[in-house]
């Protein structure tokens, strides 16, 4: 069998009421290879067998058998298990390998079973610990709250946002929660402009890079991750609800809503929110209100396409999806002579700002940006022109949904300086996928599965019943055990969260610290970023102090795509200093290098385009 001629001896054990029989091979019972035994005489076949068959052999056999059942009944004893589900196989197995290979793979069958047995357990032990359809009652102030939900839905340039933020300046106490820093920034600006028996209120700023905190503050700017949960106040107003839909973080929108410690709390945003909030509001059995507005000024499609860039006029924003595609653009655009403000993503706030101030002040006739133009930046646009409706999703290229085709071109058409907003695509596919876009009827939230994400009390509550000290382990729990009974509430973790994980757990770090690791805000996909990532998760790991050594020439020498990352890095790096200041406590040096490098950012973008702008004249000739 098996390629091999071979002994094999039967027999059988009796120990603690079980008779376990056996046929096996002993360790010297592989007598040769067939072609081999072929060739032996007879005699020589039978002195074989003789000399490998013997008393000694059998009983060595015997007594390996009998320790191995032994080993066995107390193993399974101790898990709970059958010792027959496995001591059966001794007999069943028909194979040529010697007696020690099989007990080995009984052994590993043993070893599957007790883990197997101590998942189940430990599944049922998280499942016992997390059981979401408790979530918002882990919101101890906002549970004990008399709260009412007023939502105020409509479309972009509907007035909604000015009057929740209205109502938030007339009251005591508020909170304004924000999808952007740069929103933050802005309503903290429009909230320090407020007065209050004549007095200005005292307003603090928190994002997750930056605290401006005013002594007495009544109110709060604030990105809605950073939503303080356990002081009461009378307003909350919670931005851009439709994010509840967000695939990687509609769970700080869910925790928002669930735990805004205010009396009264304003929902602003997209009509499609409408049936996910009154879903919400009666799980939470709070009194809503909805108010739909309707945009105040009309929205048209120009009859065609714009064609070519010449083509484009003073008060366009022109709406490219990647970064290298804005600056294609506007270098195209400023070769016809004009001034380009430019606004992308990886730009931080104070850039993106400064870039909207240059078009709002009229220091820019044209505006290049992504869609992040979609998203906090008020400017007086007339005209928004598309280049593209397929856009990179994280995982593909793909048409944008009609929700975010209908944002973007909302921003047309600024209420008080333009009769209407007018849409066009560069070219006439575009123009015509946008037309038939903004047509679509707009799909509505779904009313269940709200994204939760795991805290460090979840993660500490399942590594309690598990023992379990692995991160990635731990988030896989709470994605797969945790309790949930109906689906109204949901545990998600982001791809990043999850990668970032399965690296931690290969560092000497507390189940704390990988947590606030796992969550630095940088991406990963930029090397730069994530090699300083990595060091500071090394450093932290050797219980090193990480301070920051500026070289106040290096930006001079740097590229824009180089500045444009170390200004996110040392955003990062103030991230980590208010969540760990022990290890990372340069923040206000962080901060003070950040703004630096957006000054230096937004300088080379004017360079840049005073510098396309000065080969126009050449073309021409």
């Amino acid at each position: 069998m098996e390629g091999r001629v071979f002994l094999r001896f039967d027999g059988s054990v009796a120990e603690a009421g079980l008779v376990v029989p056996y046929a096996l091979v002993p360790a010297q019972g592989v007598l040769a290879k067939p072609s081999k035994w072929r060739k032996l005489e007879r005699e020589a076949r039978a002195q074989l067998i003789g000399e490998r068959s013997n008393e000694r052999a059998l009983r060595e056999l015997h007594d390996s058998v009998r320790a191995f059942v032994v080993e066995m009944i107390e193993e399974c004893d101790e898990f709970g298990l059958r010792a027959m589900d496995f001591l059966h196989t001794l007999a069943d197995l028909q194979t040529s390998e010697p007696a020690g290979v099989v007990f080995d793979r009984i052994r590993q069958r043993l070893g599957h079973a007790v883990e197997r047995q101590r998942e189940e357990q430990h599944a049922e032990r998280t499942r016992q610990s997390i059981n979401l359809a408790e979530y918002p009652a882990s919101f101890d102030v906002a549970r004990r709250l008399p709260r009412k939900f007023i939502a105020l839905l409509g479309p972009t340039n509907s007035g909604k946002t000015h009057k929740a933020m209205e109502a938030l300046a007339k009251a005591g106490s508020g909170v304004y929660l924000a999808p952007l820093r740069l929103l933050a920034l802005e309503n903290y600006e429009r909230l320090l402009e407020v007065t209050q028996h004549g007095k200005p209120l005292a307003v603090s700023l928190v994002t997750g890079e930056e605290r401006r905190i005013a002594e007495g503050a009544t109110h709060v700017a604030s990105t809605v991750e950073m939503l303080d949960t356990r002081t009461p106040v009378d307003v909350a107003v919670i931005d851009e609800i439709q994010m509840l839909a967000d695939r990687d973080r509609g769970a700080a929108w869910t925790a928002a809503v669930c735990g805004a410690p205010a009396r009264t709390v304003y929902l602003v945003g997209a009509p499609e929110a409408r049936r996910a909030i009154e879903a919400l509001a009666e799980r939470l059995e709070c009194p809503l209100e909805v108010h739909v507005l309707k945009r105040k000024g009309p929205l048209a499609m120009e009859p065609s396409a714009v064609r070519k860039v010449k083509n484009l006029r003073p008060g366009d924003a022109l709406i490219a999806f990647s970064r290298r595609d804005v600056l294609m653009w506007r270098d195209m655009v400023a070769e016809q002579g004009h001034s380009v403000a430019t606004v992308y993503g990886n730009l931080s706030p104070e850039v993106r700002r400064a870039q909207a101030q240059r078009f709002r002040d009229g220091s820019a006739d044209i505006v290049v940006g992504t869609d992040a133009i979609a998203m906090g930046l008020n400017m007086p646009i007339a005209r928004i022109v598309m280049t593209s409706t397929v856009k990179f999703n994280g995982y593909e290229e793909e048409e944008i949904p009609a929700a975010l085709a209908r944002q973007i071109a909302g921003r047309a058409g600024r209420y008080g300086i333009h009769e209407e907003g007018l849409v066009a695509g560069m070219d006439p596919e575009t123009h015509e996928v946008m037309r038939s876009l903004l047509k679509e009827k707009p799909t509505p939230l779904n009313t269940s599965g709200f994204s939760v994400a795991p805290t460090l009390e979840h993660l500490h509550r399942i590594a309690a019943v598990t023992g379990e000290t692995s991160l990635a382990k731990l988030l896989k729990r709470f994605i797969h055990n945790i309790d949930v009974p109906d689906g109204f509430f949901y545990p998600r973790i982001t791809e990043d969260q999850k990668d970032r994980a399965e690296w931690l757990d290969t560092l000497p770090l507390t189940v704390a610290e990988k947590f606030t690791m796992s969550l630095v805000p940088v991406a990963t996909k930029v090397m730069a970023l994530q090699s300083a990532w990595e060091h500071w998760a090394v450093s932290l790991s050797k219980k090193r102090v990480t301070r920051l050594k500026p070289d106040e020439h290096m930006l001079h020498y740097m590229t824009l795509q180089e500045v444009e990352d170390t200004c996110r890095m040392y955003s990062a790096y103030a991230w980590l200093g208010y969540r760990l200041p022990e290890y990372f406590p340069d923040v206000e040096l962080a901060q003070q290098l950040s703004r630096e490098a957006s000054e230096r950012v937004d300088s080379m973008l004017q360079d840049q385009n005073a510098s396309a702008r000065r080969r126009q004249p050449r073309r021409q000739r």
